[in-house]
């Protein structure tokens, strides 16, 4: 019988594909990640077959060596930063990822950010609820509109393309984006132009997208030099994830009016904001959800399922990554 470990209870969707097919499941009992030390322990208590991961799981050589008889780690995730692909490729372990299913969840949630900083909806809801509220005034709340707004998209990938699209198409937005290579596709579907450099987008966005994978070439892609080419009137969001940020150096850009206000889903160091970041008012924050929509995750569970079943069934998984 295979034998997987599910560092997390993941929705009975894939759990239920698993079971279907004779799969024998351990799952964790804690509503939390575990700690990699209590991964590494509970790992070595069984020659599992397999590992069902999140993306708040390390999973490193160490990790790798406490079950030396799996031979795949199917991640529940788009991204894989947290999982250490060398010492996989050393290992002959097969990593896969589950892509595409949360594509409109995380790209809704992003025009959601935006609308809400751009609109300061937070800021007006926080002000109304504590009795601050005396009438309406010709200046209160002033925000912006955002028809005729040049959107920069960096990262043009499935999520960079749907959100430049519903931009585009829907807000009459005028649209600009980065990515290592120009992208046909994505021209095609958001009428998009290319600029060759980051710089370029930063300079002449009013809003900036990010949706670029963490790798080290993208870790602090924004920084305080990038962040100060940027309009002052400008809007920074990010759904992709938090150390692609200087988080230290958003919050100072944020409190000296460098740029206007962001909107963020993902952290550099989560759960933990930095210093100052959460009593910012020109800023909304969301705590990871930009992926949280019923139909998302339990797509997210079918593709882990997927990739499992396929692998123990002698095929490639359809979205393995190494």
């Amino acid at each position: 019988m295979t034998t997987i470990y599910v560092t997390r209870k993941i929705p009975d969707v894939g759990l239920s594909m698993l079971k279907s097919k004779g799969f024998e499941l351990d799952i964790s009992t804690k509503d939390r990640p575990l700690t990699k030390r209590e991964l590494i322990k509970v790992l070595k208590k069984k020659p599992y077959d397999g590992v069902l991961s999140l993306l708040t799981d390390t999973i490193d050589g160490e990790v790798f060596d406490a079950v030396p008889t799996a031979k795949i780690f199917a991640n529940y995730a788009v991204g894989f930063n947290n999982v250490y692909l060398d010492e996989a490729k050393k290992r002959g372990v097969t990593i896969t990822n589950t892509p595409g299913a949360l594509t409109e969840a995380v790209a809704e949630h992003t025009i959601a950010l935006m609308f809400a900083v751009v609109k300061r909806v937070v800021e007006s809801d926080t002000y109304l609820r504590k009795g601050k509220y005396k009438g309406w005034g010709p200046e209160l709340f002033l925000g912006e509109e955002l028809q005729g707004k040049v959107l920069g998209i960096l990262g043009a990938g499935r999520i960079g393309g749907r959100v430049a699209e519903i931009a585009g198409k829907g807000l009459g937005m005028s649209v600009i984006y980065y990515d290592i290579k120009k992208s046909e596709e994505f021209e095609k579907a958001t009428g998009g132009t290319f600029r060759a450099t980051p710089e370029e987008v930063l300079k002449e966005a009013d809003i900036i997208s990010i949706h670029v994978p963490l790798l080290p070439t993208t870790t602090h892609l924004m920084n305080a030099e990038r962040l100060a080419l940027m309009k002052k009137s400008a809007y920074l969001l990010n759904t992709s994830r938090g150390p692609v940020i200087d988080e230290k150096a958003l919050v100072e850009a944020l409190q000296k009016n460098v740029i206007c206000g962001a909107g963020l889903d993902v952290f550099e160091h989560e759960p933990k904001l930095a210093k100052g970041l959460a009593k910012l008012p020109n800023v909304v924050i969301t705590p990871h959800t930009a992926s949280a929509t019923r139909s998302a995750r339990d797509g997210m569970a079918k593709l882990v399922a997927e990739n499992l079943i396929a692998f123990f069934e002698g095929k490639v998984p359809p979205n393995r990554v190494s």
